[in-house]
């Protein structure tokens, strides 16, 4: 068996876990993380048990070997240029994208090489991005006669609408600290400093209470598309739900009392 056919033999999307942080890698590093049918249904499976695990606060997605992710598999995609094939793949990477927002841990992704066209989406879909000086991105799909459609969605909730248009127009890739200055990203790292930022950020974010993380990234999707006075009433909800918690009235109590913080009781 060559390397290549050996590689191609492991499970297409691993997982580990550590201390309240879940990592998910996109193990198809031959094709560099291409996003095949059977590469989103074994994403969308670990989200979805990610979804109800209570010992995860926290998700890191990254990719294997060169690059974070090189968007759809195109090899795959003309086998069957049927309707119904195209419309079952982008609905499912749809239902990928949705995923990683409606899960209650903070999703991070954890970025090098390329990220382009839906490698470019989910960076934008996830919640925080951290990558290294060296990533590239891209909505590159013009470059090849395919508008990125679906990752304009994510990308214009992200950048401004002409820097979002110029790259969907364009298809140029963007450097790190412009990807940076555009709000794609919120941190840019040498690469030896990668993985230590990342579960930095990580291990912070799980010494919060999950409860109110979760009450917080919910709220947060949804009052950015809604009208401002219906954002107000969603958030007194939620916080009034939020204060009822244990989490919530320990917390409160210990600051009133000068006391230090309580050990959270999670979701």
């Amino acid at each position: 068996m060559t390397a290549a056919a050996h590689l191609e033999d492991q499970p297409l999307v691993t997982r580990n876990d550590e201390d309240g942080i879940a990592t998910i890698i996109l193990n198809r590093p031959t094709k560099f993380n291409a996003l095949s049918m059977a590469v989103l249904e074994a994403l969308l499976s670990e989200l979805t048990k990610l979804e109800e695990d209570r010992s995860v606060r926290v998700v890191v997605l990254a990719g294997e070997g060169k690059a974070f992710c090189a968007g759809h598999d195109l090899k795959e995609m003309r086998e069957d240029t049927s309707r119904e094939a195209m419309q079952e793949l982008f609905g499912k990477c749809s239902e990928v994208m949705l995923k990683i927002s409606q899960i209650p841990q903070p999703v991070i992704a954890r970025v090098h090489g390329i990220a382009t066209a839906a490698g470019c989406q989910l960076v934008a879909t996830c919640d925080l991005a951290i990558a290294v000086e060296e990533a590239r991105f891209a909505t590159s799909g013009i470059n090849v006669g395919l508008f990125c459609s679906t990752p304009m969605v994510a990308l214009t909730r992200n950048v401004t609408p002409k820097k979002a248009f110029e790259m969907l127009v364009t298809g140029d890739f963007l450097d790190a600290q412009t990807a940076l200055q555009y709000g794609l990203i919120n941190h840019v790292v040498p690469a030896e400093k990668l993985d230590e930022t990342v579960m930095d950020m990580a291990r912070k974010i799980a010494s919060k209470p999950a409860v109110s993380i979760a009450y917080g990234k919910q709220l947060f999707y949804k009052q950015l598309e809604a009208a401002r006075a219906a954002a107000y009433d969603m958030a007194a909800e939620t916080m009034t739900c939020n204060m009822l918690t244990e989490d919530a009235q320990a917390g409160v109590d210990a600051f009133i009392a000068k006391q230090p913080m309580p050990a959270w009781k999670g979701r």
